[in-house]
């Protein structure tokens, strides 16, 4: 379990209304004290990190969840727009897409995702891969401080 005491700050960026659903629930049941902030939107997502838009006052993120296949701005863009950023680019971003593309999980790496994940169908699945990365982020890497 992570040794400081403030929560978790996780930005999900998802427009299924279901897999943000699966996504708090697999949160709220884990042993992490995780602020999970929710967008549906690439530009949503870039100005909740720029604290931009009606987004002022939102916290840094420790780890970004996005979706590559995102209404406007995808996915890809956001994470290009992420990475090539001097201030946000520290900030590790995880792919968990529906996507089984080749090149879409290519192009994420090269674009410097931290990982990519295939979002699973099946709803069980869904919650093990959310409470993974959950231990996997939060109890055994060591994530930056903001």
């Amino acid at each position: 379990m992570p040794t400081h005491a403030r929560p978790t700050e996780v930005l999900l960026v998802e427009d299924n209304p279901a897999d943000v659903r699966l996504a708090r629930e697999a949160f709220e049941e884990g042993r992490t004290r995780i602020n999970l902030h929710v967008v549906g939107t690439g530009s949503d997502a870039l100005d909740f990190l720029r604290h931009s838009g009606r987004f002022t006052s939102s916290p840094r993120p420790d780890l970004v969840i996005l979706d590559l296949n995102l209404p406007g701005k995808s996915g890809g863009e956001v994470l290009a727009d992420i990475k090539s950023d001097p201030a946000l680019l520290r900030i590790p971003v995880m792919i968990l897409s529906s996507s089984r593309e080749y090149r879409d999980l290519q192009r994420a790496y090269e674009l410097h995702a931290n990982c990519y994940i295939p979002k699973p169908v099946d709803y069980e699945r869904y919650l093990d891969v959310v409470r993974s990365i959950e231990h996997f982020w939060f109890d055994i890497v060591t994530l930056p401080s903001v």
